[in-house]
């Protein structure tokens, strides 16, 4: 009687493998948002092709930065405006140092309606990058502010990030050759670095890199990565600071294996910050001054290009693929439909922002651009 019951097991167990094995479980079918092409206008000048690298919105205005290159690679400033993220308007650049007259500008931030970019150009002996800051003033120009080559260079230049504003003012955040760095200004026309500090400096613990930053209710927020002194893989970590002098280094749990932050943005009361973990993409969510661990989606190991803010939550874009990704708090994610795959590679430049129902993507794949809006609904069902 033995031999015909275990023969009848393992028919039971094989049967019940080809029923869970058989079978995967279906995709979740992605939003299908009505993308629309949007076209900017070539500034006035010298004609050329249009090179394109952030998006950012505020008060009800919407921008995009980069610069017009010349046949020759030249190349000088541009940026836009818009009320509807549908047409488009060129602000006057007005550079100041001829270093500006030839600047890309590469980020770009907002508060109260009024934009603030950070642009560059190589040059001197050595060629490095001069780093100048612009800020629209109130006649819609907007004007270069240079600065001395050691505020964003010098011998411990690392790289000179992104720009966010605030109540307090606004923050460039960034690394320098002792660590990572913070730039901060009242009103983005005087930037003063913050660097070598107990929590952004490299210490027996690891060395730390910063990546994005938001404003907060009680400060700043900077999130990036630590690389743990002997070992391999890094953390993800977040600074906070008060006044944007003092910063506090926090480590996050990353259980699924080695991980990062690189975008982070206020989602209503909560902080959501999106970068690598493991294998795959995941959120961290701070809710009252907790950080957690949020959800998991996506697959790869490609950069996060974009995570911007919309009606439904936040959505973020990353390399590779025609998939971006949305959710309402950092946890549950689906799927969202892009009007174009997402190219990868260090010449490519990809940007999000987003107010409202609307949301704006720019590609820029190192030949042509390419500009697109769209109205949510951004939620599932």
């Amino acid at each position: 009687m033995r031999r015909p019951l275990a023969v009848f097991g393992v028919l039971v167990v094989l049967l019940a493998g080809c029923r869970s094995s058989g079978r995967a479980e279906p995709a979740p079918e992605p939003l299908r948002p009505a993308w629309r092409s949007v076209t900017l206008p070539v500034p006035p000048g010298p004609p050329g092709r249009l090179a394109l690298r952030d998006a950012t919105a505020c008060g009800g205005r919407w921008f995009v930065v980069g610069a017009v290159v010349d046949p020759t690679g030249g190349t000088r400033p541009a940026a836009w405006s818009s009320a509807d993220a549908v047409t488009w308007t060129p602000l006057r650049p007005v550079p100041r140092s001829p270093y500006g007259e030839e600047n890309l500008l590469t980020t770009a931030g907002c508060r109260d309606g009024r934009l603030a970019a950070v642009g560059g150009k190589s040059g001197g002996v050595h060629g490095n990058p001069r780093i100048s800051t612009w800020r629209e003033v109130a006649d819609g120009a907007l004007v270069e502010v240079p600065a001395e080559f050691e505020v964003f260079g010098g011998s411990d230049a690392v790289n000179v990030g992104r720009i966010a504003g605030g109540p307090r003012g606004w923050l460039i955040s960034g690394n320098r050759a002792t660590g990572a760095a913070a730039w901060l200004s009242p009103d983005a026309t005087d930037f003063q670095l913050v660097s070598a500090v107990p929590g952004l400096a490299a210490d027996p613990a690891g060395r730390p890199w910063a990546a994005d930053g938001t404003a907060t209710p009680s400060g700043w927020l900077l999130v990036g990565s630590l690389l743990p002194s002997g070992r391999t893989g890094s953390e993800p970590v977040v600074w906070t600071s008060a006044d944007g002098r003092s910063w506090r280094r926090a480590v996050l749990s990353a259980a699924d294996g080695a991980g990062d932050l690189q975008r982070v943005a206020r989602v209503g009361e909560r902080t959501v910050a999106v970068g690598h973990r493991g294998d795959r993409l995941g959120a961290w969510v701070d809710e009252g001054g907790r950080w957690r661990s949020g959800g998991a989606f996506g697959a790869g190991t490609g950069a996060v290009w974009g995570l911007a803010v919309v009606s439904g939550g936040v959505l973020v874009l990353a390399a590779g693929g025609a998939t971006g990704w949305v959710s309402r708090d950092g946890d549950a994610w689906s799927p969202v439909a892009l009007p174009m795959a997402i190219p990868a590679g260090s010449d490519r430049t990809v940007a999000m922002a987003g107010s409202g129902d609307v949301a704006l993507l720019v590609v820029d794949d190192g030949a042509r651009v390419g500009i697109w809006s769209a109205h949510g609904p951004w939620s599932p069902g």
